[in-house]
């Protein structure tokens, strides 16, 4: 599961795995995740309801056709339901409770006790019908770690040739109408600063793209000025203060990932070598092609914590909850991610 490497490593690390809102596919694609865990690595701990877990892992052995790990054989951390919730039947007592066992993962991390953390999905509406009004649960993370801000990362490696695919989030859940004024100078620096971290893991002088905010970029002027007004001259302050790093753009954003799909379906290294990060300035251009290429494999990493957490890309899933249909590989590669990175 992990490069050999850091396989002492994964074995030793212990993770803590919030089951997400117990109306959605969370204790399904743990389930059906976890019966792929190698043997000789530590068993994570599971932070949820434990008798709706093995309720939901009775049930989905008379509907799955996949393997699923019994969670008889884990840990469960046991933060029980006040009241019995039906497949997609989402709202405030599921949102409160997906809240609550996220923030005792959080303990169970920041104590030592686990390494890493790894969350299933959970519903912001749920979230909000219980008055926990939070954009989603990297804002709530950043609280719990007493950080500013904490940015969204998703990567993903390719299963024909390897390649990875990394592509960074500039701004995250907020309106499309607030994006441009929450862009500046300052926010792209610290972001490709991120980026820049994360992508030195796995190449000594990474090669960086930045997706332009307007359509072709701005076109000179033409449409939209935030590229020749502040983004460009951002970028040239920022390439001047890291001469090592090869830095590219602003690019026009329905070209900008075209590099990644020629990579993503190559069998071995790219020729030409392609980005090892790309910055996309706000939620739907980074994840649009994300979810496009590599679905079933990139996960959310979260960027700028005091420990690392991976979820996967989808969401709660509540149309399929409780049918036993849900793919498990996006969070199979979530565990991974957090047990290779961690």
């Amino acid at each position: 599961m992990v490069h050999q490497a850091s396989l002492q490593h994964a074995k030793r690390a212990r993770l803590a795995v919030s089951l997400g809102d117990p109306a959605g596919i969370g204790a399904e694609v743990t389930l059906k995740a976890l019966a792929h865990w190698p043997a000789e690595h530590t068993k994570p701990l599971l932070v949820g309801c434990r008798r709706w877990l093995e309720q939901s892992y009775q049930h989905l052995r008379s509907c799955s056709a996949s393997a699923l790990a019994d969670p008889a054989d884990f840990e469960v951390l046991d933060r029980p339901l006040e009241q019995p919730l039906q497949p997609g039947q989402a709202g405030a007592a599921s949102g409160d409770a997906s809240f609550h066992w996220l923030s005792a993962a959080v303990e169970q991390v920041q104590s030592g006790h686990c390494q890493a953390l790894v969350t299933a999905p959970i519903a912001k509406h749920a979230w909000h019908a219980a008055g926990h009004t939070y954009p989603g649960q990297t804002e709530r993370l950043a609280e719990l770690a007493g950080v500013a801000e904490a940015s969204m990362l998703f990567t993903a490696r390719s299963p024909s040739g390897g390649w990875r695919l990394n592509t960074l989030l500039a701004t995250t859940h907020i309106p499309l109408a607030a994006v441009p004024q929450q862009l500046n100078s300052g926010r792209i620096a610290a972001k490709l600063d991120t980026l820049l971290h994360f992508c030195q893991r796995f190449s000594a002088q990474p090669q960086l793209v930045v997706a332009g905010l307007n359509p072709h970029a701005g076109e000179g002027g033409q449409l939209g000025r935030e590229e020749l007004d502040w983004l460009i001259p951002a970028l040239e302050q920022w390439q001047q203060q890291h001469p090592q790093v090869q830095l590219r753009g602003p690019l026009p954003p329905d070209t900008c990932w075209l590099e990644a799909g020629h990579a993503w379906h190559s069998q071995g290294e790219p020729e030409p070598r392609a980005a090892d990060g790309f910055l996309a300035l706000y939620h739907d251009q980074g994840l649009i092609p994300v979810k496009l290429l590599a679905f079933d494999q990139a996960v959310n990493t979260s960027l700028g914590l005091p420990f690392l957490r991976t979820s996967p890309d989808h969401g709660t899933g509540f149309a399929i909850a409780g049918q036993g249909v849900a793919r498990a590989a996006s969070m199979r590669a979530a565990l991974e991610t957090a047990l290779e990175l961690g």
